[in-house]
């Protein structure tokens, strides 16, 4: 049986890996998803290339990627 990834593990998981890419320019944004009954860390990047510098995983969590291009503001309306 597969050991389930609980929110507390995969939260210190997080912070871990947010400090690492802190000064990534290809990493938007780090949190926390659910994938089937785990929990893992997910990882917004600009562009896939920028996925080769995440780590498949972190303390024993799993990390994905997923890339949303670039976040702008939106002018005030």
């Amino acid at each position: 049986m597969e050991r389930v990834t609980d929110r507390s593990t995969a939260r210190a998981a997080k912070a871990q890996l947010a400090a690492r890419l802190a000064d990534d320019p290809g990493v938007t944004g780090v949190g926390l998803a659910r994938q089937d009954a785990d929990y893992v860390v997910r990882v917004d990047l600009t562009e896939a290339a920028a996925g080769a510098r995440v780590p498949g995983q972190v303390d024993g969590v799993a990390v994905v990627t997923r890339v949303i291009g670039t976040v702008r503001t939106l002018p005030a309306t």
